[in-house]
Formats: structure tokens, sequence, C-alpha cells
């Protein structure tokens, strides 16, 4: 198996990058992981499994994404998704420019037949500490009701291969849980998944639910999916920080704080996105992972894991036999 990375993709790059594959490395000695990047001498020596990609051009975080994979070809994004196409790596994972990733991947990985858009899926942390997919967060902010569909189709399977959910549960984001609510699309949206017989749908989920872990993946249009994710990451960082100013308010609060810490250390690895890798964009003819920009080396670490699973577990052909199937079925 060969997995790629982008030496180059985000904030803590290419430390990060390199320490989570090095630790990878270790790990999985089957494996090889595969640095792209413009400089050979970041690539840590002595472990046999690491391999050196040159290219020549790296896309800023601040890059236009349909540009910039257009004009800077030789860039480690656009490496990436096309070794992915040509299957001279399994997979390919990036923690840079996310909308670059995303173009790159529909232009240069393709789609799988059957499929009109890729979703962005995040595993977004819950109260149980198992998790829920939710997808789109922001691959198409505009979408129909069929894609929504196919969502729901792509999710349950990479829960239940990757994520170990047996007959993963799907939910529609909704303003209600009454059949009836929501807009045009989400209507459609509710009856065509009520018809699709591969999931096993249970109807309509307020975002106010879905942090309690409702059900095992949650479908919703680009547009609204990515204000959820940005509305719970800013809740989450929000209630850590006023908590981390309540503990060192007073003496007491601080010794509060120390007898609780085993707790809250426990409660902050549950609800921390470095524990689930990165978020796949499924519906492409090839495994490629969006690591968050963010990442340091135990996200990327767990990324290589994730993206072993989605390999191993031949995802991307269950997509493709599921897709095959006519839609009377």
């Amino acid at each position: 198996m060969r997995i790629a990375f982008d030496l180059h993709g985000g904030d803590y790059a290419p430390e990060s990058v390199i320490e989570g594959v090095s630790l990878a490395a270790q790990k999985w000695p089957d494996t090889t992981f595969v640095l792209l990047g413009v400089d050979q001498s970041l690539v840590p020596q002595g472990i046999h499994n690491i391999e050196f990609h040159q290219v020549t051009e790296v896309i800023e975080p601040d890059d236009e994404p349909v540009k910039s994979i257009r004009s800077k070809k030789d860039s480690s994004i656009v490496v990436g998704c096309q070794m992915v196409k040509n299957k001279e790596v399994d997979a390919f994972i990036s923690a840079g420019n996310t909308g670059a990733l995303m173009a790159a991947g529909l232009f240069y990985t393709g789609r799988l037949k059957g499929i009109d858009r890729p979703a962005l899926a995040p595993v977004f942390p819950t109260l149980s500490g198992k998790g829920i997919l939710v997808l789109d967060v922001g691959a198409n902010p505009e979408a129909k009701a069929e894609h929504l569909r196919q969502y729901a189709v792509l999710g349950s399977i990479y829960a239940e291969k990757v994520l170990g959910f047996e007959e993963p549960r799907v939910g529609l984001l909704n303003i209600g849980t009454e059949a009836g609510k929501g807009t045009s699309l989400t209507k459609e949206a509710f009856q065509l998944l009520e018809q699709e017989g591969s999931i096993r749908f249970v109807g309509n989920t307020e975002a106010r639910d879905v942090l309690y872990g409702p059900c095992e993946v949650l479908v919703c249009d680009g547009f609204s999916g990515n204000i959820l994710l940005k509305n719970t990451e800013g809740v989450a960082k929000s209630i850590f920080d006023k908590l981390k100013q309540e503990f060192t308010r007073t003496w007491y609060n601080k010794l509060a704080a120390a007898i609780l810490a085993p707790s809250l250390k426990r409660f902050k690895k549950e609800m921390d996105y470095k524990e689930h890798g990165g978020a796949p964009l499924l519906g492409l003819a090839g495994p490629v992972i969006k690591a968050h920009g963010s990442s340091d080396a135990k996200a990327i670490y767990n990324a290589a894991r994730q993206a072993r699973l989605f390999v191993e577990r031949q995802v991307i052909a269950q997509m493709e036999k599921e897709f095959a199937k006519p839609k009377e079925e």
C-alpha cells in the first residue's frame, strides 16, 4: 500500500507532516508513505518506508482554488490527486488549501460513475465518543435532492467500512423532525431517502441534537453543513476558553480544576477532531482526504490510519458496486 502526503499543507507543515508520517511509518512498516514536496532535505533519514516525490510548486492557503490548480500543475495538491487517478498511490492526504484540494480531486482524480458531486465528509465528535459523519460540509454549497440521496449512500458505506458502524442510521439535517418540515429541497430529499433501500433512514435531525449522536450519518447541502461545522467549532472553542478562564480565576477554582483534570482531559479527547483524522472527499474515484488545516502530528498519524482503512476495506470498490446497480433496485 502506498499513501501520499502533501508535505507543505497545513498551519504546522512541514514539521507536523514529517513527525506524523514518521510515526505512521514505524507503526505500519508494510505501508510506503510518499511525501510530495519541494525540498528533499526535509525528509527524515533511516526510515525505509518513507519516499520523497519532487514537486516544484506549492498552492498557498489564500490562493484561488480553481485558478491555482490550473496554473500550478506541478504543485503537491495537483500531483497527489493525479497520482491517485493513475494508481501510483492508493490514497492522498493534504492539510492544505481546502478549495484547491476539492477542485483538484474533481478535475484530476475524477468522480465515481453515477456520482454527480463529491461531498466533504468530516466526523463530528459526539457525547457518546463514537462520532457522526456529516456530509456535505462545503464541497457544494448548492445541492439537489438527488445529490443528498447519493451522499446518504456514500456516507453509509464509508461509516460501515471505515468507522465500523453496523447498519449506520442516516439522518437528514432539518429545522424539525416532522416529515413535512423544511424547504422544497429537504422535503424532496426526505422522500428519496425513504425510498432508498440501501440505507437505514431514520428521518429528520435537528442541529441541536447532532452532538448527541441521533444517527451515524447526517446528510445536508454544503451551505448548511458548513454553517453547522463552523458553529460547532466555534461553540466548542468558546466553551473550552470559558472553562479555562473560570478554572484559573481563584485559588479554589484552580484546586477544583486539579481534581477534575482527568475527567476534563478525557472530555477534551472525545471532542477533539485530531482523533478522527481528516475528512474524505466521498464520491471521487480514489481516496482523497482533507486533513484539518491545524493538524498536528497526531492528526496526521490518524489521517494515515484512516487512509489505510479506506484502502484495506475496499471502500471505493463497494461504492462503485452500489452505484452500478439500476436505480429501481
